[in-house]
């Protein structure tokens, strides 16, 4: 799988380190349910299939942090953006 970086350019998965899903965000620890909710957040994941956002690190390369939304049956790469502070893209 190649995942085209917007510094460097289309690179091999080998010089990238996938974190997971880019939708998942972690609960607040005041909330009255946080227990639950962070039970839920450590064990508890989707498994989908079709697109999917996933975060990605080019550790090997601009050490940048991106969101990539790829298709989980056929690997196609649909959108990549930069990861910025605070969940947003």
């Amino acid at each position: 799988m190649r995942i085209p970086c917007s510094f460097c350019g289309p690179r091999g998965n080998e010089e990238f380190t996938y974190l997971g899903d880019a939708t998942v965000r972690r609960p607040d620890p005041a909330a009255p349910n946080a227990m639950q909710a962070f039970h839920d957040y450590v064990y508890l994941r989707e498994n989908p299939s079709g697109l999917h956002q996933e975060l990605w690190f080019h550790g090997s390369g601009c050490r940048s942090w991106l969101i990539v939304t790829r298709n989980t049956r056929t690997h196609e790469i649909s959108d990549v953006k930069f990861a910025l502070r605070g969940g947003e893209a």
